[in-house]
């Protein structure tokens, strides 16, 4: 297994050396053209030669970045650190708010059938709506843009977490209930006992997909409301024409995106047992 995980990692950093040096490659910046203005330059304009930044400039321009990533000149001009800080708020306040309604529910829903024929067709019809659907309503009735990103992180949160909730509880085997029940436990001590330690690893499965759904509907809702946080940073960076910081920002997308899974993943690595 180690030997396996060295080869796998030594081929990716392979990979990636490889795939970065054709990006270099074929995005060397073109000869300078005086008759070009810079948005033309950046749209390809009449110049086919023109590129995307090469991995050379991002990762010079992302050095300039995270050497300083919390400076604040100004409400158009903050840090990435500042901006992605910003976002992890919105993401982690939804995202946690979705769980104290989720989880709970969810067990309300895998422990009674009657509960799950009732509410089934409500969950069924919300569950797919995309979660910026909600945010012209949400900002209608909350008139505030940040609660309003909350909120559609909430949405988006909340129907993994509900449907993994009561599929794990539903299908926590009958015997050890029956168990429970020999020792006369109360359906509460049953529920902590027994339950949540059998559907551990299914709940945290849904909120792993719930954490990951919601870190990319931020960037999107940001982009929507404006202000502060990632998405508002990589549409305002469209906006003065400078794609270093936008690939820049996509990548710090991706890698925060990533750790924030490797949280839970190995959170959901310890509640798991063997049978």
């Amino acid at each position: 297994m180690a030997s396996l995980n060295v080869r796998a990692a030594l081929l990716s950093v392979v990979l990636l050396i490889v795939l970065l040096g054709i990006w270099e490659a074929l995005n060397q910046p073109p000869e300078a053209s005086e008759a070009l203005s810079e948005f033309e330059l950046l749209m390809g304009g009449a110049d086919e030669e023109a590129r995307v930044p090469p991995p050379s400039q991002v990762l010079e321009h992302a050095w300039d970045e995270l050497s300083n990533p919390f400076y604040d000149a100004g409400p158009n001009d903050k840090g990435i650190g500042i901006q992605l800080a910003y976002s992890l708020f919105r993401v982690l306040t939804g995202f946690f708010g979705a769980a104290l309604v989720a989880i709970p529910l969810g067990f309300v829903v895998g422990m009674s059938p009657l509960m799950h024929k009732a509410l089934n067709p409500y969950i069924q019809v919300l569950r797919p709506i995309s979660p910026l659907a909600w945010m012209p309503l949400a900002l209608f009735i909350i008139k505030d843009s940040e609660k309003s990103a909350i909120f559609v992180i909430f949405i988006c949160s909340i129907w993994p977490m509900l449907i993994n909730t009561a599929f794990g509880v539903a299908n926590v085997r009958q015997d050890w209930i029956r168990v429970a029940r020999t020792h006369e436990l109360s359906s509460l001590r049953t529920a902590f006992s027994v339950i949540l330690p059998a559907a551990a690893p299914t709940i945290l499965t849904g909120m792993r997909i719930s954490i990951g759904i919601a870190w990319l509907v931020i960037v999107a809702a940001e982009m929507l409301v404006g202000g502060t946080g990632i998405g508002y940073y990589v549409w305002n960076e469209w906006n003065n024409l400078d794609l270093n910081s936008v690939i820049f920002s996509i990548l710090m997308i991706g890698v925060v995106g990533m750790l924030l899974d490797i949280a839970l993943g190995t959170v959901a690595r310890l509640v798991q047992y063997e049978e």
